[in-house]
């Protein structure tokens, strides 16, 4: 009997990938040999919450397109542990596939295959996945009613970078035993001479009545480095060649200035991704919360960098330049077809979806105070009207599968996949290993440059978490199928109809997926209103015709 193994592991807890899958699949593996039954495909979630539906999960959703597939070399599918698996009303949405592809799902909780007729194995499924959610729920509330205890009643440093102006010292071992036996070490912030009186003279600019963009001009032509470029080694993701009006803006909201430790500025919401179809699960949101609603600790737990009557005198400022309707959040996400597709040719930077006056648009904003520090010639906004471009590149679609071109294209397809149909998952798999390398060299020449150990363990921690799930991902695409010939292309595409056709009556999802699995990517130039667009035909070849 020939079965395939799924599994799922969060590294939100720390976890250890490697050691979750190796007994997910030990257990699996004992329910399974005495019934003669043998592992031949692996399908491994790293780095995923068990609240996404399996549609939404990368392994998972390749197990649910695999069922479908009558030459799918497996009779069923064994799970290691239910509650990493389903969560909430999870398996009632998903075992309805398996039964109605014939593939048997089998669980360690009921000694074997589910049975679809049984009240009892239905009931014992829907109670491990209300536990797994009921045990999300309790931990995350375990930890904020911990936290906000931690910061009320002790002041403690909860983690993360330091803000702007200080840095972290040593403030003993960690009250926890089994901690403090493994090195771990509290810390508390103090003020950085390098930048502490940069902080003061920002809440002392704006109180003298300089605007943000003032204030980060004037410390730009005074060559200080901005919050990211004086840290390059935790900000590579932002150019910090200026200081913008943001982190101005950030510096004079953050109460931590004071002396006192604050926690609970922010929270992250879980809102549908979509209330016309609650199936599709939630996404999370980071939203700011009332200052009525932050955690101030008891007392002063370290030096200040201003007083309380200047930060109040700052935060009453503020409120008079900011707006007092917030935006009403939409009930959907907008659709943009080509969502993170687009660059621009002047700044490399990715093109941004807009919605203006009923309709979608990319745009490129370059902030002015980065245009002050490089002299770097950009438009303060590039514009791109989606449906300009989409009907010329349906066009040139459909002129590739076209019938004077169809056999052209069907022949480039089917090199390509095989050649290597994963090619470009293993390349961007290996680039990660590569990048995640260089960031371990370089933070332990940190480390024996004198930085606070505790802060490269947190760094070398994420790295672990990333290069883990490149290596799950470079071995998932090792056992990719074989490659398609010019006669399947060709059969897939006579099954949808055709592209033209496609194209026309897909909604806007399957459109947008459409181009994700073409691999089509697009530089646009202002100067001269102009996109250069590619397709990387072999990147999803195994789908060709699937996203229609």
């Amino acid at each position: 009997m020939r079965l395939a193994f799924y599994g799922r592991v969060s590294t939100e807890d720390q976890q250890d990938p490697e050691s979750s899958r190796a007994w997910q699949l030990h257990r699996s593996q004992q329910l399974i040999e005495p019934h003669g039954g043998i592992l031949v495909a692996e399908y491994f979630d790293c780095g995923h919450s068990r609240s996404l539906p399996w549609q939404r999960r990368p392994a998972a959703s390749r197990l649910l397109e695999a069922l479908q597939d009558p030459d799918r070399g497996f009779a069923g599918v064994v799970i290691g542990e239910p509650q990493r698996a389903f969560y909430g009303n999870q398996f009632s949405l998903t075992f309805p596939i398996f039964t109605h592809f014939g593939v048997q799902l089998w669980v360690p909780e009921v000694g074997g295959p589910v049975d679809p007729g049984s009240e009892a194995h239905d009931l014992v499924m829907t109670l491990f996945g209300g536990m797994s959610k009921g045990e999300r729920t309790r931990i995350k509330t375990r930890v904020r009613a911990a936290m906000s205890a931690q910061t009320a009643t002790e002041g403690r440093f909860l983690g993360g970078r330091p803000p702007y102006g200080y840095r972290l010292v040593d403030a003993g071992p960690h009250p926890h035993p089994s901690k403090a036996a493994v090195g771990a070490r509290l810390h508390r912030l103090e003020p950085d001479p390098a930048t502490a009186e940069v902080v003061a003279r920002i809440f002392e600019l704006f109180l003298a009545g300089h605007g943000y963009y003032a204030i980060a001009e004037q410390l730009t032509a005074e060559a200080i480095p901005s919050p990211a470029g004086y840290d390059r080694a935790r900000n590579p993701h932002r150019p910090g060649r200026a200081w913008a009006k943001s982190a101005v803006r950030a510096i004079l909201r953050n109460p931590r200035y004071t002396g006192y430790q604050v926690w609970g500025r922010q929270r992250r919401d879980e809102v549908l991704l979509n209330v016309n179809d609650v199936a599709a699960g939630h996404i999370s949101r980071m939203r700011w919360n009332d200052a009525d609603r932050w955690i101030w600790s008891t007392k002063p737990t370290h030096q200040p960098l201003v007083d309380q009557a200047t930060y109040q005198a700052a935060q009453a400022r503020i409120a008079t330049r900011s707006p007092h309707s917030p935006r009403t959040p939409r009930a959907t996400p907008r659709p943009y077809l080509l969502r993170g597709r687009l660059h621009c040719a002047l700044c490399q930077r990715r093109l941004q979806g807009q919605w203006i006056r009923g309709e979608a648009y990319y745009r490129c904003r370059y902030p002015a105070e980065y245009a002050t520090a490089s002299g770097f010639q950009h438009p303060k906004s590039v514009y791109l009207r989606e449906v300009d471009l989409v009907s010329r590149l349906d066009d040139w679609l459909a002129e590739l599968f076209s019938p004077a071109n169809l056999d052209r294209t069907c022949q480039t397809l089917a090199t390509a996949s095989r050649s290597d149909p994963t090619s470009h998952q293993r390349r961007a798999a290996k680039q990660v290993l590569v990048d995640c390398q260089r960031r371990l060299d370089r933070y332990r020449a940190a480390l024996e440059a004198g930085t606070d150990p505790a802060i490269v363990q947190q760094w070398i921690a994420e790295v672990t978490a990333t290069r883990t799930a490149a290596e799950v991902q470079l071995r998932d695409s090792h056992t990719a199928p074989e490659g398609l010939t010019p006669e399947q292309v060709r059969g897939l595409l006579e099954q949808t109809g055709g592209l033209v056709d496609a194209l026309d009556r897909s909604d806007p999802a399957l459109h947008a997926q459409l181009y994700e699995e073409l691999g089509i990517d697009g530089v646009y130039d202002p100067n001269s209103r102009t996109v250069h667009v590619q397709a990387e035909l072999g990147r999803r070849i195994g789908r060709v015709g699937g996203g229609t």
